[in-house]
């Protein structure tokens, strides 16, 4: 028998969780890109373990920012790398909100996080997925006149254009939890 709960976080929970999040940015400061990927990872695989589905429903959100930032082709902008980046720090945080070891509940904050950030880059997150459907659409595309480069390329700069119009217009329309970034 599946049991659902919901709940709401409110304006103050919101700032918790931003607090949470530039006290784990400030402590991955000194962490290099590789090491803050790599910590991400090694969360994907102990979520991967035995944990609720609510948890497991959000490692398809990480994996896809972690994605973002090892995809060659995607060339994600600075701007944007070092916003992934930065989402990315809370999980190298240590002490999490809510010790992991701990059954049913020890991932709930890490499965929020991830939901608070992924709708924050959710414009980021949108075009990558888009640039990857048609990457995979397009591959067979290359000629010798229009090279594979060439029309991912010129994707991709319509994509990152798109991506950043989408976030402006979002900030622009009110507060989010982006803000931290």
């Amino acid at each position: 028998m599946a049991f659902e709960v919901t709940f709401q976080l409110t304006d103050s929970d919101l700032e918790h969780f931003r607090g949470v999040m530039r006290k784990a940015q400030d402590s991955a400061k000194h962490l290099s890109e590789n090491v803050i990927l790599a910590n991400a990872k090694n969360l994907i695989t102990d979520i991967h373990g035995n944990v609720p589905e609510f948890v497991k429903e959000r490692i398809g959100k990480l994996e896809t920012l972690i994605a973002m930032i090892e995809d060659g082709e995607w060339q994600i902008p600075e701007e944007e790398r070092n916003d992934v980046l930065s989402a990315l720090a809370y999980f190298s945080e240590p002490e999490d909100l809510v010790p992991d070891d701990i059954p049913a509940l020890g991932f709930l904050d890490d499965a929020i996080m991830i939901e608070l950030v992924a709708e924050d880059l959710k414009d980021d997150i949108d075009a990558f997925d888009e640039f990857c459907a048609y990457r995979d659409r397009e591959k067979d595309r290359a000629t010798e006149t229009i090279t594979k480069e060439d029309w991912l390329d010129a994707k991709r700069r319509e994509l990152h254009s798109r991506m950043r119009n989408r976030r402006s217009s979002r900030r622009r329309g009110g507060s989010s939890f982006r803000s931290v970034f």
